[in-house]
C-alpha cells in the first residue's frame, strides 16, 4: 500500500488491520480514550477494533492490565516499563493481535524537569502465533507542545502512526 499522507492515519491503520485480518485494543492513560475514538471514527472499525481501556489511575493499570506494582513504584506511570506492560496487558486481556498504550503528562501541570509536560511513552505490542516466540513490543518516548487538548490529540495521532509503522514491518 502506497503511503497516502492525505488519508487520515486512522483510516490507513484500519485498512491495514482489515487486510491482515488483525485486531487491536488500546490502553490509554493521558489520552483518555482518544486513540480508541479516532479508530472508531472510521465506519466498519468493529471489524478490527476490540476495546479501549482508559486506565488513568495506578489502581486501574494494576487491576485491568496487570501492570506490576514494582514497575509503578520504581518508575512511575509515565515510564517505558509501564507503557510496555500496558500494551502487553491490553493485548493479552483483550486477546487481540495488537495492543497500543499511551501514558504521559498532558498538562498544563504535573510535569517535572525529568518528565516535562507533553512527555509521553507510546508502546505497541504484537501477538505472534503461539510457539513462535516472536511476540514483541516497541516503545517510544515523545515530547509534544501545546495546550492540553493539542497534546492529547498529537499523542493519539502518534500512537496510530506507531501502530501503522509496526503493521508495515
Amino acid at each position: 500500500m502506497a503511503d497516502d499522507t492525505a488519508t487520515p492515519v486512522e483510516k490507513r491503520v484500519g485498512k491495514r488491520l482489515r487486510e491482515a485480518a488483525a485486531t487491536v485494543a488500546t490502553a490509554e492513560s493521558c489520552t483518555g480514550g482518544l486513540v480508541g475514538s479516532k479508530i472508531t471514527d472510521i465506519p466498519g472499525s468493529s471489524d478490527y477494533f476490540d476495546r479501549s481501556l482508559v486506565t488513568y489511575s495506578y489502581e486501574a493499570k494494576r487491576e485491568l492490565l496487570a501492570v506490576s506494582r514494582e514497575s509503578l513504584d520504581a518508575h512511575g506511570a509515565v515510564s517505558e516499563p509501564v507503557a510496555i506492560e500496558m500494551a502487553r496487558g491490553v493485548r493479552d486481556t483483550a486477546r487481540t493481535d495488537w495492543g497500543v498504550a499511551t501514558t504521559g503528562v498532558a498538562g498544563p501541570s504535573g510535569g517535572s524537569p525529568e518528565t516535562p509536560v507533553g512527555t509521553v511513552y507510546i508502546a505497541v505490542a504484537e501477538a505472534a502465533p503461539w510457539g513462535t516466540n516472536e511476540s514483541g513490543v516497541t516503545v517510544s518516548r515523545y515530547e509534544f507542545d501545546g495546550t492540553r487538548r493539542e497534546i492529547k490529540s498529537a499523542i493519539a495521532t502518534q500512537a496510530l502512526r506507531d501502530l501503522e509503522t509496526a503493521l508495515q514491518e
